[in-house]
């Protein structure tokens, strides 16, 4: 959307509204005790961006990719990432076929990537070629094999999990991968309630299915109205600010980010800030982005994204305190007040 296009009104904006918050609904009864991870999960999606989920074994990483699929109709596949693992396993691969007359030719068999929600789960353990495979396909949507480019299915998303406690086996994720997520979440674990809940309702720990299933048109009724959003352009040049003062030499830099950071956030995070921050109002009910959307979603969007040196792993010092202050010194603004008067405005 443009500067120039008006607000959505609220016969435009409110069912978009109404079905996302049904969606959230679904997801919080499916899966209990997590209500703000669904929240995130959502926006990520609603931005059409890929999430990279962290967390420990056990903890409902696969039950939600696969639970969001079911409720949002789209076709899901998985892949358990080994180190043994091709990236023919993904993309696909050419098999000499016989036609009808007997001649050979070279005949494409899709991978599982030709799908609308891929869970790439334990994305760490594949080797540094195998996760290269998904570069192109995460920011074109699209495979090129043998010269031929093949167009992925829209919308597509790749939703990857990761064990943060298994080192053996395991290869990180090279930087230029880690910023075709728009989102890394970290899912921890379940408080008593919860648990509770859990094993007085499920056995096994199956969760229900879904109510209902969000149409393939009523999901692009959801694009259709995220993408017209309003985006202010203080609030814009809030995100553009936050990104910049990321990196050492930027005038706003924090002392933190001075002493810790060797790479600041890419232009791809400022995109991604923007959409996201778009996704979280329509959530909210808002049809016009404010400073508290971009808040909200500042530390899934750039904690993966900063580089951090040796001096910030001795000082036990780690990317969400990092953001966290990041967000505290920088003023929405821009006219650097002193904190006690911008609290009073407030």
């Amino acid at each position: 959307m443009t500067q120039t296009q008006s607000i959505l009104q609220p016969e435009e904006i409110n069912p978009a509204i109404e079905l996302a918050n049904r969606v959230l609904a679904q997801l919080d009864r499916i899966l209990l005790g997590r209500s703000e991870l669904h929240r995130l999960v959502l926006t990520g999606i609603f931005s059409r961006g890929h999430i990279l989920l962290e967390g420990l074994p056990g903890v409902g990483k696969t039950a939600l990719v696969k639970a969001l699929g079911d409720l949002l109709g789209l076709e899901f596949k998985r892949v358990q990432f080994t180190p043994d693992l091709m990236p023919s396993d993904i993309l696909g691969s050419h098999i000499l076929q016989a036609n009808a007359d007997g001649h050979r030719e070279m005949e494409f068999h899709r991978g599982p990537i030709f799908t609308n929600l891929l869970l790439a789960d334990e994305i760490n353990r594949a080797s540094p070629k195998t996760q290269s495979a998904l570069l192109e396909a995460m920011q074109e949507h699209a495979v090129t094999l043998l010269g031929a480019t093949r167009p992925l299915p829209d919308p597509f998303f790749v939703l990857a999990s990761q064990n943060p406690i298994e080192l053996e086996g395991t290869y990180p994720l090279p930087e230029a991968q880690l910023d075709r997520f728009l989102f890394k979440l970290n899912v921890g674990g379940a408080d008593v309630e919860t648990l509770d809940q859990i094993i007085s309702s499920r056995r096994r720990g199956q969760p229900p299915p879904p109510d209902f299933i969000v149409s393939a048109e009523e999901l692009e009724q959801i694009f259709a109205v995220m993408d017209r959003i309003y985006l202010p352009k203080p609030v814009s040049r809030y995100i553009s600010r936050i990104v910049a003062a990321t990196h050492a030499d930027s005038p706003e830099a924090t002392g933190e980010v001075k002493s810790y950071v060797t790479y600041g956030a890419s232009p791809r995070a400022a995109i991604a800030m923007a959409e996201a921050a778009r996704a979280y109002a329509l959530l909210a009910g808002r049809p016009t982005v404010g400073f508290e959307d971009v808040k909200a979603i500042a530390a899934p969007v750039l904690n993966h994204r900063l580089v951090l040196n040796y001096k910030a792993k001795f000082d036990g010092f780690a990317s969400p305190a990092l953001i966290a202050r990041l967000l505290e010194q920088i003023d929405e603004t821009g006219l650097k007040l002193p904190r006690d008067i911008e609290i009073e405005k407030r």
